[in-house]
């Protein structure tokens, strides 16, 4: 299932930056790390990545039976920056 639902962040993730690499890292149950490389993230401040990526996976979160409980890590990072 974990699995799924890595595929599934992936999935979301580049659907909505259609340029990026994802890279996710299963934790605990419900936990998982990203790490996005996308050109959308030029010019743009930490806060403003990383909301981006949360409005992209926000279906798999929000409530109690969601899949995804948290994102224990986060890096964004532009081309350039990779």
């Amino acid at each position: 299932m974990s699995e799924e639902i890595a595929a599934r962040l992936r999935e979301l993730v580049v659907a909505a930056l259609p340029d990026a690499k994802v890279e996710v890292e299963i934790g605990s149950p419900g936990h998982y790390s990203l790490q996005v490389v996308s050109a959308a993230f030029e010019g743009q401040r930490l806060l403003g990545r990383q909301r981006l990526v949360f409005s992209a996976i926000s279906s798999l979160m929000g409530d109690d039976r969601a899949p995804v409980h948290a994102i224990d890590a986060m890096q964004t990072k532009t081309p350039d920056e990779a």
